[in-house]
Formats: C-alpha cells, sequence, structure tokens
C-alpha cells in the first residue's frame, strides 16, 4: 500500500514538472500552438528517450498487476529520475508565471484529473485503485503535449475576452495624449538597436518612452502603455515584431505612428512567412498605415526595400553601401579600438561629423536611421552628435568587451540572421592583434535555405576566422561543410555539443590578444 501511494504520488509529480517544462515552450512559442506543434516536430520531443522508457514503464506495470509490486517500483524509480532530471535543468529563458501562464497550467491539472481519477475509480473495482492512477498518470506523462493544446484552445475565449479589456484601455490611454510623437520600427533585423539608439538620442530633447526589452508583439505594445506610458511622455518609440502577415498592421491599429522607421528586410523567419516577398510586405505594414502628413525612413542597402515603392507618404531612404538612390548617406567611415568615426552626408549640403563608441556597418546604418529622425523631429545636431558619442553597445549585439586577460569579447549572441552575421564576421576580420575565433550553433528559422544558408555562413567563416567552434548538432554539417569547401580556408575547426564545452574548450586554448566572437545563441525551443 505505501509503495502505491509514493509511486501514485511521485508519477503525479513527474507530470505536474512535465507540464511546466511543455508551459515554458508553449510560453517561448507565443501562446501559438502551431508554433509549439512546429517545435515539437523539430525537437522530436514527443519520441525522447524518456518517453520511451515511460512507455515501456506503463506496459511493464500493466502486465503485472497480478504482483503489483514489481510495477509500482519500476513506476517509482522512473518517475524520481525524470522529476529529479527535470529540476536540475537549466534554461537559458525560464519559465515566467503569468496569469496567463496560472490558468493555462491549472487547466492542464484539470484535464490531468479527468484522466486520473476516473482511472482510479475503475481501478478500485477491481482492488488496485492506486496502481490504475499510477499508471494513468504516467501516461499523462507520456501525452503532457495534448494536455499543452488543449488547455491553450479551450482558453481562447477567456484570453481573447481579457485581451480586448487591455486593448481598450491601452486605446483611451493613448487618445489621452493627442500631441504625442508616436515612431514606429520594424525590420528583420536593426530594430531594437536603432530603438535605444533613437531613445538615446531624443532624450538629449523630449521626455521619451521606448517598448521595453522585447516587448515588440501587440500584447507587450499593450502592457508598455498601460504600465510604463506616462502622461508626460513627448515621444514614444514602438519596436514592432512580426511571425507572420498582419502583425505590424495590428500594432499600427492600435498605436497610429506618425514616423516609421523600416530597418532591413531579409532572410528571417521564413518558416513562418513562408517566402521572402511575404517579409517585405509584413514589414512595409508600417508604412502603409502612416498618414498622409507622416515620414518614412527606410534602408536602401536591402534590395527589398530599396525595391518597394512608397509613394502613400513622404518617404526618406538611407544607406551606408548602396548610396546611388539614397537621400542621407553614412561615408568615410573608420574603425579604431575606441570605436568608429563617420560621417553624415543628406540634402542641402548636410555633412555632419560623428564619433561613436559601436563598431560594425550594421551599427552605422542603425544609427543613421536614428539620426535622421532625430533631425527631422528638430533635436539640434550638437545634441544629437552629444548623445551618439554616449551611445553604449545593446548587449548581445555586436557589443564588444575586453577581458583582463587581454582578450577582446564580440558578443553577437542575439539572434543572428545572414546579413548581421557577415557585418559580425567583418568586424572579427578587422582583428589583428592575435587569433580571431568564432562561437556559434549557426542561423535558424530561414525555412527551406536554412541549410544552403549555413554553409554560406561557414564559407565566411572560413576566411574571417582562425578558429570555428561549432555548437550543437542543429546546423552543424552544413557550416562544417562551408568551411571546408574554402580551399585557402585559415579556420581551424572544432565541434561541440553544448555551450558549456564551448567553454571548456576556451579556458584552454585563450591567450592575450585573441578575440572570440559569440554568434548567435539559440533559444531552448532549438536544444
Amino acid at each position: 500500500m505505501i509503495l502505491s501511494i509514493l509511486a501514485t504520488l511521485l508519477a503525479v509529480w513527474c507530470y505536474v514538472v512535465e507540464f511546466r517544462r511543455d508551459l515554458m515552450m508553449l510560453q517561448q512559442n507565443s501562446y501559438r500552438n502551431e508554433r509549439y506543434n512546429r517545435w515539437l516536430h523539430a525537437s522530436q520531443d514527443t519520441t525522447s528517450l524518456m518517453r520511451l522508457v515511460i512507455w515501456s514503464v506503463v506496459l511493464a506495470s500493466m502486465s503485472t498487476l497480478s504482483v503489483p509490486f514489481v510495477g509500482m517500483i519500476l513506476i517509482t524509480v522512473v518517475s524520481l529520475v525524470n522529476i529529479v532530471t527535470l529540476s536540475r535543468r537549466k534554461y537559458k529563458k525560464p519559465l515566467v508565471m503569468t496569469q496567463r501562464a496560472w490558468r493555462i497550467l491549472l487547466t492542464m491539472l484539470v484535464l490531468s484529473f479527468v484522466v486520473v481519477v476516473p482511472a482510479a475509480v475503475i481501478g478500485l473495482r477491481v482492488g488496485h485503485a492506486l496502481e490504475y492512477a499510477a499508471i494513468a498518470a504516467l501516461l499523462v506523462y507520456c501525452f503532457s503535449h495534448l494536455f499543452a493544446f488543449a488547455a491553450n484552445w479551450l482558453l481562447r475565449p477567456v484570453e481573447k475576452h481579457i485581451n480586448d479589456r487591455y486593448y481598450r484601455d491601452a486605446e483611451r490611454i493613448l487618445r489621452s495624449m493627442p500631441d504625442l510623437k508616436i515612431v514606429g520600427i520594424t525590420g528583420s533585423y536593426g530594430k531594437t538597436s536603432t530603438k535605444h539608439y533613437l531613445n538615446r538620442i531624443l532624450s538629449e530633447h523630449f521626455d521619451v518612452m521606448m517598448t521595453p526589452g522585447s516587448y515588440n508583439t501587440t500584447m507587450g505594445v499593450i502592457r508598455t502603455v498601460r504600465e510604463y506610458l506616462k502622461p508626460y511622455n513627448e515621444v514614444f518609440i514602438v519596436e514592432m515584431g512580426a511571425k507572420q502577415i498582419g502583425d505590424i498592421k495590428e500594432i499600427c491599429d492600435l498605436v497610429h505612428p506618425t514616423v516609421g522607421i523600416v530597418t532591413a528586410v531579409g532572410e528571417q523567419h521564413l518558416e513562418s512567412f513562408g517566402s521572402i516577398e511575404n517579409v517585405q510586405r509584413t514589414k512595409f505594414e508600417l508604412v502603409d498605415a502612416l498618414p498622409s502628413d507622416g515620414l518614412a525612413v527606410v534602408n536602401d542597402d536591402f534590395p527589398y526595400v530599396a525595391s518597394r515603392w512608397v509613394d502613400n507618404v513622404e518617404c526618406v531612404r538611407y544607406a551606408v553601401s548602396s548610396v546611388d538612390n539614397a537621400g542621407y548617406i553614412a561615408t568615410d567611415i573608420t574603425y579604431s579600438p575606441s570605436g568608429t568615426h563617420f560621417t553624415v552626408k543628406g540634402p542641402d549640403g548636410l555633412a555632419e561629423e560623428f564619433d561613436t563608441r559601436l563598431v560594425g556597418e550594421c551599427n552605422v546604418s542603425n544609427l543613421l536611421a536614428a539620426i535622421i529622425v532625430a533631425l527631422r523631429l528638430g533635436v539640434p545636431v550638437d545634441k544629437i552628435r552629444y548623445a551618439v558619442s554616449r551611445i553604449d553597445q545593446v548587449e548581445h549585439r555586436l557589443s564588444m568587451k575586453r577581458t583582463p586577460g587581454g582578450v577582446t569579447i564580440i558578443d553577437d549572441a542575439f539572434n543572428s540572421n545572414p546579413t548581421g552575421s557577415r557585418m559580425a564576421l567583418d568586424v572579427l576580420a578587422m582583428m589583428t592583434g592575435g587569433r580571431r575565433i568564432i562561437v556559434t550553433p549557426g542561423m535558424i528559422e530561414l525555412g527551406e535555405r536554412q541549410e544552403e544558408l549555413n554553409r554560406e555562413f561557414g564559407r565566411k567563416i572560413a576566411v574571417s576566422a582562425d578558429i570555428a567552434i561549432v555548437v550543437g548538432e542543429y546546423n552543424r554539417d552544413a557550416i562544417v561543410s562551408g568551411i571546408e569547401s574554402v580551399e585557402t580556408r585559415t579556420a581551424e575547426v572544432h565541434t561541440v555539443a553544448t555551450f558549456a564545452e564551448s567553454q571548456r574548450l576556451l579556458s584552454g586554448m585563450l591567450r592575450a590578444g585573441d578575440t572570440v566572437l559569440y554568434e548567435n545563441d539559440l533559444p531552448d525551443t532549438f536544444k
């Protein structure tokens, strides 16, 4: 009896711990069942070793009900092992128990009781209530993903009602601030850095609020408006992210921006968008939403931006490399250990020099967009120049620091993409004081072109780095084959299973003067 009670309690505990993990992955996939389903297929989580072991234990326990001691021992051991394993696992982005997360978890638990309790009742009739409950609890673990799907689907009407109420509240707040200048920023990449740079520059002249962190969804913007936006704010900078067509329009319908920045249109999130044309269409939803007296600021360095005609609003084009049709350009770019010097040229003979602590062409491009908007909003040039010189690097976005041991770290670990990775490798290639080392798991969410683009990434590594440490199996073969395809390569290749292993490898090889580039860090959903 005691063993059966223990086995039942541990089996229930086992699936509750698994429920929290399922909920974490559902949360990282924006509570969208279709995205969660894609993660399940990509991760092969439904056929994991532990689930196969659990299935074996379930079958063994059912076959030994005449001698329940054996089955209960098996259930106790496997449940305890799984509880310990899951409890000790560390995640880069752990579950945040928001009110929505609590609602989903409680619903999952209620649904699980609908399975476990009837099993116990059936078992009671044959004298094995606890044994039946323990077996049912393990089956709940095996099918835990279905409970996540079901709970999320059942709560849709509730979440829609709550979200609609929050939406109306945010609308009311924004209507009460008719003089608020609203700047929308979107792009395949560069939008977060541009947001931070623009915020720093405009803060020299205005009282500014920007969406914090990665609050770049509709609900993230709503939360910012309700919790952070103040009546005295003069400018509201809204970062707008998207995973599918209509996402940007949805945010614009709420905030009604008068200035829109499109930083890039490139090959990112192709798995959800399907094509780069759909990416272009979605990013330009911001421009399409601007009023007739608004201003669009778009980056002509990207073909899918340069080729998009804009006639509904004044459009200012900027560029660092493709400068032929751009109204504003950054030129005379020089790099030094202290940062970057560049000149902004624009209409009416504008030619202003700037110095920044930032490095890399991508950062110059993002600064250029921010400078243009600041100029158009009436910020004096001297204030802009001062702010640019004081801008700090955004964490994990081509930020550079030196260790006490004389090693330079280039941190570009946030969400790598084909264009950004090339620029990061260009910066690495400029570092000549010692060996150039890259640590990377490659790039994700590139749809059918993922293997091709990671192979091209490998070819770029081959001529830009001296040592390449490829982390994980997700893109390993493509990157390594790309490196090895370059006959003149200089890169020595190492492959490791985890980021922790890469750090142990680095600790034994680093010396003063070396530079290490961390290019991307895959989220938990790709582990």
